[in-house]
């Protein structure tokens, strides 16, 4: 049997990184990674995103960037360089499983659920994908590995993902944007809260919305 070395350099890479990530874990902070960016000058937006894509492949909580997003680029260029990271990373991580990782992914899923999720994206497609874009049923970071074993095609996965990321992508930007606002006490506070639970409000309704005209979210109920 010939040797592949490209995909045994690939998965000594990902036994690197996530040892490293899991080394450094506690120093994953915003205070951290702001004081890293600043070194970077005009160079940070694209080593952000390139943070924010590597956060996504091994497991890091992807929150933290995405707050930390709108204290440093704003509520506008916060989520193009946070959407921009997270769509590359799930990209990764879904070519991953597709490709050199599925055995050890199937491993990381229970039966109940993974049976679900290949059915759900066989019936619904896309569709299913901004679902669970929009109501998380599984962990972010596991999803992006476990729709690489369905059967649902790259190019839908990855605008399904994209747009239907951007609601909360939007909000949690906008949240860590608003909490610097505050604490400097900069434009109009009040506005700028009313703005923040007025974003957060339509987020959180959105479930309560598509339990009404889906029946995804009954039958996601089965194995939550």
């Amino acid at each position: 049997m010939e040797l592949n070395y490209k995909k045994i350099i690939f998965i000594l890479f990902l036994l690197i990184g996530i040892i490293l990530a899991i080394i450094n874990r506690e120093g994953f902070n915003s205070e951290n990674i702001k004081n890293y960016l600043d070194t970077f000058g005009n160079l940070a937006p694209l080593v952000f995103i390139l943070i924010y894509t590597t956060a996504t492949v091994f497991f890091l909580p992807g929150l933290i960037l995405t707050i930390l997003a709108g204290v440093l680029f704003g509520p506008f260029f916060g989520t193009i360089y946070s959407i921009i990271g997270a769509t590359i990373g799930a990209t990764l991580a879904f070519l991953s499983a597709r490709t050199i990782a599925r055995e050890k992914v199937e491993k990381m899923i229970e039966g109940k659920k993974l049976d679900y999720l290949k059915k759900s994206v066989e019936d619904e497609g896309w569709k299913f994908v901004a679902y669970t874009r929009l109501v998380p049923l599984f962990p972010f970071n596991l999803l992006n590995y476990s729709y690489g074993l369905t059967n649902i095609n790259l190019r839908d996965y990855i605008w399904a993902s994209f747009i239907f990321m951007l609601p909360g992508t939007f909000a949690y930007v906008y949240l860590g944007f608003a909490g610097t606002e505050i604490v400097n006490n900069e434009g109009n506070i009040i506005t700028t809260i009313l703005i923040l639970i007025a974003i957060f409000a339509t987020i959180f309704y959105i479930p309560h919305y598509l339990k009404k005209v889906s029946k995804l979210a009954n039958e996601s109920e089965k194995i939550i």
